[in-house]
């Protein structure tokens, strides 16, 4: 047997191996579990109700997953292991409605679109988008065609509209070059939104990122302050591609240097889209300082912003709105004093840190182009290991 043959042969059983370790972890899907379920608790605010970004009233998230084929790459065929996600503010009139928003880059090998306007006009007044770096044009275009469905007006009697889209590259398992996530697939993702628990792991966006060497994606998590600090509630929604195993932190324990096994088949260091949501009253100034305490959160992971990452955060409030065409030539707007911020920030923080750590623990092994494989975080050896440093009965 010629050499070239035998390496399709290893290369054929690398394939098989994977995929039936896949198979596998998917059969036990419903076995994975949020990281307050595992009774590791993180910060000391309480969570809301469905500690998810969605318990911001008026908050939508929708998902559209693309995971189809296998095997050797096949530029711009497959495999496919990538999606959209959308996030909107209120279910309401946003274009006519905004919100105040604002965004923060704590490293800018990234993209986000729209951020200038949002910085330039202090509010939001289209869906956040989340995909992968080749496929940010298209999602656009895709935002394009839904607001030009249900504003017939724009570009003719109404403004243009400037689309708010944040990547992640997800080329170690996906076919980047394919540019699979379509127009339709974006509205499809808009339009259906809704409240209430939020899928994470590998799923939309996060179909195939990779966190920690291990496979991450969407995770999300929320905070509730005490009636005498507002009351308000805190959410975070994350696409998690980021960072190598020995940086993982769980609640300051250094499990990514406990876990040896299950490696990556291929590494890499990535990015990380962070969306912070509030019925906080907050201005644009307010969100800013807001939307950059996102990264301590990502700090307690143990995450490093490298050379190369994307760490591109934004953070809106609706507990105003911000009229696209007023008639009068003021509004009003109820503002938090600076004196009383801090709890909303270590809320962002904890929550951010959390939505991390359950983007870790929800998602499954996914095998990818050329049988490149990311494990999902092995749920018992993560207890174990909290056990080990007294951090769990």
């Amino acid at each position: 047997m010629t050499e070239f043959r035998l390496a399709w042969v290893y290369f054929a059983i690398a394939i098989v191996l994977a995929s039936a370790a896949n198979a596998a972890d998917t059969e036990k899907a419903e076995d994975r579990k949020r990281i307050r379920d595992l009774g590791i608790t993180i910060g000391t605010l309480a969570p809301g109700p469905l500690n998810a970004i969605t318990d911001v009233d008026g908050v939508l998230v929708g998902h559209v997953t693309l995971n189809r084929g296998e095997g050797r790459l096949e530029p711009g065929k497959g495999p496919v292991r990538t999606g959209v996600t959308a996030i909107l503010p209120h279910g309401g009139d946003l274009w006519r409605e905004k919100v105040p928003a604002a965004t923060y880059v704590l490293n800018g090998t990234g993209e986000m679109t729209g951020s200038i306007w949002i910085e330039t006009q202090g509010a939001l007044e289209v869906p956040i988008l989340l995909t992968n770096t080749m496929n940010v044009g298209r999602v656009m275009d895709g935002v394009v065609a839904y607001m030009l469905k249900r504003y017939p007006d724009i570009g003719i009697r109404d403004d243009v509209v400037a689309p708010t889209v944040a990547e992640c590259d997800d080329s170690t398992l996906n076919d980047a070059r394919g540019i699979h996530v379509s127009i339709e697939d974006t509205v499809r993702a808009i339009e259906s939104a809704k409240g209430g628990a939020v899928a994470e792991g590998a799923v939309g966006a996060g179909t195939g990122m990779m966190a920690f060497g291990f496979k991450g994606g969407i995770g999300t998590a929320s905070r509730v302050l005490p009636a005498e600090a507002g009351g308000y509630t805190v959410g975070a929604l994350v696409n998690a591609n980021m960072d190598s195993r020995k940086n993982l932190r769980v609640d300051g324990v250094p499990v990514g240097r406990e876990i040896r096994s299950d490696q990556p088949t291929r590494g890499q260091d990535g990015s990380i889209v962070i969306v912070i949501a509030t019925d906080a009253p907050l201005d644009h100034l307010k969100l800013k300082r807001l939307a950059s305490k996102a990264s301590l959160g990502l700090a307690r992971t143990g995450a490093m912003s490298h050379h190369g990452s994307g760490d591109l955060f934004l953070a809106f409030s609706t507990a105003n709105r911000v009229p696209h065409y007023p008639k009068q030539r003021t509004y009003t707007m109820r503002v938090v004093a600076d004196t009383h911020l801090d709890p909303i920030f270590e809320a962002a923080q904890d929550a951010t840190e959390e939505a991390i750590l359950n983007a870790l623990t929800m998602a499954t092994t996914t095998v990818g182009r050329d049988g490149n494989t990311a494990h999902a975080i092995p749920l018992d050896q993560l207890v174990a290991i909290m056990k080990k440093y007294d951090r769990l009965e």
